[in-house]
């Protein structure tokens, strides 16, 4: 377990890998993005994913799961300050095995909490195939080490 005080820029971190499930797709899909191209495979033929994808807020999802998981956990776990980018380059299909990759760019401390500090991460989303399925840069906030 990592507390800000042992981040520093440039640091690199892994996670995954995850499977990505057909029957996930479709459940997150009906519950939160109900569209042709996510819940019904034939239908998903006929769209410009030409097959089922997953929702893009579902790898996000996914993206965080690893992230918990990742060798770069946070000893009292991570807190999203906002997203500054996101992308999806390409879909992430079921049977996919997706792992990521972090890279610190900026760790700073809290001027209103010194017993916390905030890491903007790059966490890059890949397939088995070592294809991009989602970039993101993101302000976590993290704990500091307790004194």
């Amino acid at each position: 377990m990592r507390y800000f005080d042992d981040f520093t820029v440039g640091d690199r971190f892994t996670g995954g890998p995850l499977m990505v499930e057909e029957t996930e797709i479709v459940a997150y899909a009906e519950k939160f993005d109900p569209q042709p191209f996510h819940l019904d495979p034939g239908a998903a033929k006929d769209t410009l994913f030409r097959g089922l994808a997953a929702s893009g807020w579902h790898t996000a999802g996914m993206t965080m799961r690893m992230i918990v998981g990742s060798n770069a956990e946070s000893a009292g776990g991570y807190i999203g300050m906002g997203v500054d980018q996101i992308g999806w380059p390409r879909p992430t299909r079921p049977g996919d095995v997706l792992r990521i990759e972090m890279e610190v760019l900026e760790a700073r401390r809290s001027a209103k909490r010194p017993d916390q500090g905030v890491l903007r991460v790059k966490t890059t989303t890949f397939n088995q195939n070592n294809e991009v399925v989602q970039t993101m840069i993101a302000n976590l906030l993290a704990p500091g080490r307790p004194a």
